[in-house]
């Protein structure tokens, strides 16, 4: 694949986390995809996992935009470092940042991702 393409599958991955948009997320991945995030917590086998993914994040957000910092690409693999900021149903401005690595299969989809970010971030923010 070409760093062109793996790049569009990344903003279509960043795109639908901002759109909290299930179907367009999912389509992004290998059947067998999973996704460490964050690492440290058990991995999601996305296929089975994505409805309550975004479950939990429209149940918070009124409001995301995740904005890519800078891409990193490398054979079939990209190292992102994101910000995201969001809106809470109680009006709360939420803003953290992470890294993300993805790994692309050959069939264009993303196998793995592996999310490194504090949940803890998050969650001060929306307790303040």
């Amino acid at each position: 694949m070409s760093p062109e393409e793996i790049e569009d599958i990344v903003n279509s991955y960043l795109a639908n986390i901002s759109a909290m948009n299930a179907e367009g997320w999912v389509e992004n991945f290998a059947k067998d995809a999973l996704s460490y995030d964050p690492v440290g917590e058990p991995p999601t086998l996305i296929h089975e996992g994505f409805q309550e993914f975004i479950g939990q994040l429209k149940a918070v957000f009124t409001k995301l935009e995740a904005t890519k910092e800078h891409i990193f690409i490398a054979g079939n693999e990209a190292a992102l470092k994101w910000t995201m900021q969001g809106v809470s149903k109680t009006q709360k401005v939420v803003n953290f940042e992470g890294i993300t690595i993805f790994e692309i299969n050959d069939g264009g989809k993303i196998q793995t991702t592996r999310a490194y970010w504090d949940p803890k971030t998050i969650i001060a923010q929306l307790r303040s």
